[in-house]
């Protein structure tokens, strides 16, 4: 299942993503999208909160880079740090073609 939106429709904080989710059996969620320091990372933290696995795709976010801000910087860090992997697309692509030759 593919669940692809604007943050303010999407967001756990604001519907029942987590209970979509859970209602479809899902554990397991991989992130990407826009703003990486912000809004990848809160439906990171919100669901992992919640009791999911989240996985990141680091290379298919983007954040924001101002002179001496360097939001991508920040948000790959805590992708490391918080989430329960992160892939780079080309991995990603690589397991789900193993997984399908396995089915």
């Amino acid at each position: 299942m593919t669940v692809v939106g604007p943050h303010k429709v999407f967001g756990p904080e604001q519907n029942d993503l987590s209970l979509q989710l859970r209602k479809q059996k899902f554990d397991k969620v991989i992130l990407a999208g826009m703003s990486g320091n912000l809004c990848v990372e809160a439906h990171m933290r919100e669901l992992i909160e919640d009791g999911f696995e989240v996985a990141v795709v680091g290379d298919a976010t983007a954040s924001a880079i101002l002179p001496d801000l360097d939001g991508n910087q920040a948000a790959q860090t805590n992708f490391r740090m918080i989430s329960s992997h992160v892939y780079q697309t080309k991995d990603l692509a690589t397991a789900f073609a193993e997984a399908r030759r396995s089915e």
